[in-house]
C-alpha cells in the first residue's frame, strides 16, 4: 500500500484500526526543534474519539509514545516515530465483512486487489483511525510552522445543506463545535442528531486558512502547491472533493471579476482580492492559502443497506454493527489542518534547506 508521502520532509503511516498499534514516522525533520508533547496532546484531543455525542462511542487515549527521534524533548536529526497503542478494540464486529462488503467502504475494492489478504476488522488500513498518526506528525509540523510565523487553522464550513459564511479570519479551535456563526453552528448540530436518530449520517466542508507563507513555495506543472496539498488531503478517508480560493465558484465569473489586481501594501506586492487562494501557477503568491475539502457522510450506518455475498454471489441485506460517528466533519478539522501542515513545511524545508531551521526557537 502506498502509505508514504513527501519531498524533502518524508511521512510514513502505518498500523490498521484495530491492530495492536497505529503510528508514523516523519524523516527530514531538522535537528533541535523543540516538541511541546503537552502542546501535541492538546491538538490530538480533537481529533480522539468517544468525546461528544458526534463521535463513535471507541473511547481511545490517542497518548503518542515516541520511539526514537527525541532527545531531551528536541529533534535530533533521526527519523521521528511515535506509535499509539489500539486499546479499545473490537474485531467481532466486522467478522461477517470479508464476505459482505459496507457500500461506501473500501471492503470490496481491498478484497479484490490484495486477494483477501487485506485486514476487514474496522477497515483496516484504509480506516480513518489512520488520521491519529497524520495528526502526530501534523501537529509537530503545526508547532514549527508557528515559530516561523506561519499559522494554519481550520473550521466547519458546512454540514449537510447548512453553511457558515460568516468571514474566516482567525482560529475557531477552541470551540467545541468549530464554525464562526454558532448560529449556523447549532443548526448544523441539530442536522447531525436528526441523521443520527434515523441510523443515517450527513457529510460536509472543512475550510483552511494558511497565513504567512512566502511567495514561492510550489511549482508549475506536476509539482504546484495545490497538487502538494491534494496528496496528502486526499490520504484523508471520506475527502471526495477539494478545491482553492473560489474554487468551483470561480467558473461562473468573467475574468475581470475573477482576477486579484495587484497593489503595494506596506512596501510588498499584493493583492486587492484573493479569489486565487494564495496559489498563482501552482506557486504561493504570499497572500493567505485558502483552501476547503469536502467529505462525504459516513459510511457506516445503522440503516440496513443492499450488499451482495461474495461467497455466495448473491444480493444479501446487511445491517452494520458497530462504533461510527454520525458525521465526521468535526473530528476532520484538525485532520485538514494536519495535513495541511505537512505539505507546507515539506515545502518550506524545498525552499529554504534545512540549514535556515536550525536555531528557531
Amino acid at each position: 500500500m502506498s502509505s508514504t508521502y513527501g519531498h524533502s520532509l518524508r511521512l510514513s503511516i502505518f498500523g490498521q484500526s484495530h491492530a495492536n498499534a497505529i503510528g508514523m514516522t516523519l524523516d527530514g525533520l531538522p535537528a533541535g526543534l523543540a516538541v511541546d508533547e503537552q502542546e501535541l496532546a492538546r491538538f490530538l484531543a480533537r481529533r480522539a474519539p468517544g468525546q461528544n455525542e458526534f463521535s463513535t462511542t471507541r473511547k481511545e487515549p490517542d497518548a503518542p509514545e515516541f520511539l526514537c527521534g527525541l532527545v531531551n524533548g528536541r529533534t535530533c536529526g533521526a527519523p521521528l516515530t511515535a506509535v499509539i497503542r489500539n486499546t479499545n478494540t473490537r474485531p467481532g464486529d466486522y467478522a461477517a465483512l470479508r464476505a459482505l462488503p459496507r457500500p461506501g467502504h473500501a471492503d470490496y475494492t481491498a478484497e479484490v486487489k490484495y486477494h483477501g489478504f487485506q485486514d476487514p476488522t474496522g477497515g483496516g488500513h484504509f480506516s480513518g483511525r489512520l488520521t491519529a498518526p497524520l495528526c502526530i506528525a501534523g501537529g509537530v509540523c503545526l508547532q514549527i510552522l508557528e515559530r516561523m510565523g506561519v499559522r494554519v487553522f481550520a473550521r466547519i464550513a458546512s454540514i449537510a445543506d447548512i453553511a457558515d459564511d460568516a468571514p474566516f479570519t482567525a482560529p475557531v479551535s477552541e470551540k467545541p463545535f468549530p464554525v464562526i456563526s454558532d448560529a449556523a453552528g447549532e443548526k448544523m448540530q441539530a442536522a447531525i442528531r436528526a441523521a443520527k436518530a434515523e441510523g443515517d449520517s450527513v457529510g460536509g466542508t472543512v475550510e483552511c486558512v494558511v497565513t504567512g507563507l512566502p511567495v514561492g513555495l510550489g511549482d508549475g506543472m506536476f509539482d504546484g502547491m495545490e497538487s502538494r496539498l491534494a496528496h496528502i488531503l486526499f490520504g484523508i478517508p471520506a475527502v471526495k472533493g477539494l478545491e482553492f480560493g473560489d474554487g468551483f465558484a470561480s467558473s461562473r465569473l468573467r475574468g475581470s471579476e475573477n482576477n486579484d489586481a495587484f497593489c503595494v501594501q506596506d512596501g510588498r506586492v499584493a493583492t486587492r482580492t484573493n479569489h486565487c487562494g494564495g496559489i498563482l501557477g501552482g506557486i504561493t503568491n504570499g497572500m493567505p492559502l485558502r483552501l476547503r475539502a469536502a467529505f462525504k457522510p459516513t459510511p457506516s450506518i445503522a440503516k440496513a443497506q443492499e450488499s451482495v455475498n461474495l461467497t455466495a454471489m448473491q444480493p444479501e441485506a446487511l445491517n452494520i454493527h458497530g462504533r461510527h460517528d454520525p458525521c465526521i466533519v468535526p473530528r476532520a478539522v484538525p485532520c485538514v489542518e494536519a495535513a495541511a501542515a505537512i505539505a507546507i513545511l515539506d515545502s518550506m524545508l524545498e525552499f529554504y534547506g534545512t540549514e535556515y531551521f536550525y536555531g528557531i526557537e
